[in-house]
């Protein structure tokens, strides 16, 4: 995928935080070689987040985030700060941007410093506007950098390129597979389908496959039958959008793997093996418990929509309990869950594979389980071991 096409959730967040007016916007420019942020002697120009995608070598499609400032006032300023805040959970990089000529203390910077550490995110203290410097501090650690003559620019870029983001990052599917092999990718065409392409997790396994040199072979359920009768060869595997879960495994032999797309990316991003575990959590749902249909991203919600009608029938229909459902889209992932029983989240394709392990930790840390769509609507249907026979960390060799 190219600089354009690259996902959000695949890019690499780098985040320059700091003070207002210590130069963040500034500094994104002058890296990126690009006016992509708004630059002001006004306080608090950068108001919320603001994410630039751009490809930099050799780190290649990465997503710069430029936040406000962590000294902002007022109630406003308290809010901004905790969107700064948030901003960590989905940090690879982080660069610590103060004003080299401020004779104040970094009491903020330090602790965010020490919260980045704990989180294991790499950060670099950068030192800018040091040309209004008579004298430097030899023994600060960190990079000094002018965004006016562009001293320490180079610097800092070799830096970044220098971090090892991901290094271990899980596959997809490519470990799945072999060279030759053929895998049938199932994906129904309905009214809640997006019209004229396929949704991204379909895309990823699509050239995930390619590049492994296996032979993807996409059909719709309603063909499936045919195609398992002209193939002449058993597939390697079936791979099937989760909604169709039922319909798939009674037409494919028990021989023949079988897993869906959400549970795919559920092991990309997070930790599938949790998520299995937690499944079984929908057996001790009560009435009146309030349950969070957690998505990574915002999309207009059809009639049939898998999170906000199917699912939530299903899980009714499962339990036989009148069950309460919220929902949650985007970056609006709540910090309070406390009155949530479950939380049911999305394979969470748009979102960094940080964000969706922060997620996953912070809502086990609040004893509230949280489980997978594909996972879920495979226990509920009864085929959640059949759907998770290919992941040893599953307990299936």
């Amino acid at each position: 995928m190219g600089m354009n096409t690259t996902p959000k959730g695949e890019r690499v967040h780098i985040a320059l935080f700091g003070k207002r007016n210590a130069g963040k916007s500034s500094l994104i420019n002058k890296i990126t070689g690009q006016e992509l942020a708004i630059v002001s002697e006004i306080k608090g120009t950068t108001t919320d987040p603001v994410y630039k995608a751009m490809e930099l070598l050799p780190l290649g499609p990465v997503m710069f985030v430029d936040t406000p400032g962590l000294d902002d006032e007022g109630e406003l300023g308290e809010m901004r700060i905790e969107k700064t805040k948030k901003v960590l959970r989905k940090t690879d990089i982080a660069i610590l941007v103060v004003d080299a000529t401020d004779q104040g203390d970094f009491k903020l910077e330090e602790q965010l410093e020490k919260e980045l550490k704990k989180r294991q995110i790499a950060c670099l203290w950068v030192y800018n506007k040091a040309e209004l410097l008579q004298q430097r501090d030899s023994k600060k650690q960190g990079i000094y950098c002018s965004t006016k003559t562009e001293e320490g620019i180079e610097k800092i870029k070799e830096w970044i390129a220098a971090q090892v983001v991901d290094a271990e990052k899980q596959p997809l599917v490519q470990d799945l597979v072999e060279k030759g092999d053929m895998v049938i990718l199932v994906v129904p065409i309905d009214s809640a389908a997006p019209k004229g392409r396929l949704i991204l997790p379909q895309q990823q396994v699509i050239r995930d496959l390619l590049e492994k040199g296996a032979i993807p072979i996409v059909v719709r359920d309603t063909e499936l039958g045919i195609v398992l009768k002209k193939l002449g060869k058993m597939p390697k595997m079936v791979i099937t959008d989760s909604q169709a879960f039922e319909q798939v495994a009674k037409q494919v032999p028990k021989e023949i793997p079988l897993t869906s797309f959400s549970i795919l990316m559920a092991r990309y991003k997070g930790n599938l093996a949790l998520l299995a575990k937690n499944a079984g959590k929908l057996d001790t749902l009560k009435d009146g418990d309030v349950i969070l249909m957690a998505e990574g991203c915002t999309h207009h919600r059809q009639c049939d929509d898998i999170g906000t009608v199917k699912i939530p029938k299903w899980m009714q229909a499962y339990t036989g309990k009148k069950l309460i459902f919220e929902t949650a889209s985007g970056g609006g992932y709540p910090d309070d869950l406390s009155k949530y029983a479950m939380v049911v989240h999305c394979g969470g394709c748009m979102l960094p594979a940080r964000e969706m392990q922060f997620r996953m930790k912070h809502t086990l840390e609040q004893n509230t389980a949280i489980v997978n769509y594909g996972v879920l609507i495979a226990y509920m249907k009864g085929i959640v071991q059949r759907s998770l026979q290919l992941f040893p960390e599953c307990g299936n060799e």
